[in-house]
């Protein structure tokens, strides 16, 4: 049975590097094999118990995967929906769809603009310091709606929107 898991983290990059942490946030709650943590770190946390502290390195192919060249692309500058100056690094939506591709600015040649849409974490094995906070089975709820529900009733009362 698919359980809820909640956990405080800190992940770091191979030179030790702080990319995120909950420390001084509310822990964050998952349901296993729902997606909404990387595989690698999900398949590590399957049988952790509440008060479980454990380091986990998360190779980048079961994390954010390796880089792809293929999601390397040139594109002429005035094809960009970006108005203004554009910088390497500088990253935007490439369209208004809250859900479409964020790619980063790899070069500029002239007119042209080499943009990258692999995950900025591609490529990278990560290591998170992981404290497990609690840990139960989903409810039939959750299960049904594929994600967890908070104030561990299981209800949907908290506004997650999935009604």
């Amino acid at each position: 049975m698919p359980r809820v898991v909640t956990f405080n983290y800190t992940l770091r990059d191979p030179g030790g590097r702080v990319l995120d942490t909950s420390a001084g946030g509310e822990p964050i709650a998952y349901l296993e094999g729902a997606g909404q943590i990387i595989d690698g770190l999900d398949a590590e946390l399957r049988s952790a118990v509440a008060g479980t502290k454990t380091r986990v390195t998360v190779p980048a192919a079961k994390a954010y995967g390796e880089r792809d060249p293929a999601q390397m692309q040139k594109v002429k500058r005035s094809l960009l929906p970006v108005d203004g100056e554009l910088s390497i690094g500088d990253q935007f939506q490439t369209g208004p769809d809250r859900f479409s591709p964020v790619v980063t600015v790899a070069a500029i040649e002239g007119d042209d603009v080499l943009l990258d849409a692999n995950h900025p974490l591609a490529g990278v094995d990560l290591t998170f310091d992981v404290e497990i906070v609690s840990a139960r089975e989903a409810t039939a709820e959750e299960l049904s709606h594929g994600h967890a529900h908070g104030g561990g009733e299981g209800s949907c009362g908290s506004g997650c929107g999935c009604h």
